[in-house]
């Protein structure tokens, strides 16, 4: 695993003080005057600054490749899903094949349109049954989705 810190990533704050043992998101990379790396840390709705010896990294965000992976398992387990009505049992794998193709091509709006109506079909879904076994499934690869597209577009 590349353990370089980049932006998107989950980090651990190991700096004692205010932040100590917190984990947060890295949002933005700079750097001082000195050429120190200065790492931006999301912490629920306000941000921090540290340097990057005093982090340690938690979670990596998910390579384009780790992506496609998702839209794969979530297209895998759509059929599984008996409550969804005629038009979505078309459009939902549509959509997430057009997804798989459009991740390549890095085009945000057209990738967060897709998403959108994915994130939409199976929320009106998820509202009928919940409980299904094939939620443990969709739910973690939507997240990571959800998580590459907000930090790598």
């Amino acid at each position: 695993m590349n353990d370089r810190i980049e932006k998107g990533d989950i980090v651990f704050i190991n700096k004692i003080g205010k932040y100590h043992k917190q984990v947060g998101e890295v949002s933005e990379i700079d750097y001082n005057l000195f050429f120190v790396k200065i790492v931006i840390v999301k912490l629920g709705n306000q941000e921090a600054n540290f340097e990057e010896k005093d982090l340690q990294l938690q979670t990596k965000k998910p390579s384009l490749q780790e992506i496609i992976v998702s839209v794969d398992k979530i297209l895998a387990q759509v059929t599984q899903i008996p409550h969804l009505p005629t038009q979505e049992k078309v459009e939902l794998p549509n959509r997430l094949k057009y997804l798989k193709l459009d991740i390549p091509k890095l085009d945000k709006q057209l990738i967060q349109k897709n998403f959108d109506s994915i994130d939409k079909i199976l929320a009106a879904t998820r509202e009928v049954d919940s409980s299904a076994s094939f939620w443990q499934e969709i739910d973690p690869n939507l997240e990571k989705i959800s998580w590459w597209i907000r930090t790598s577009l």
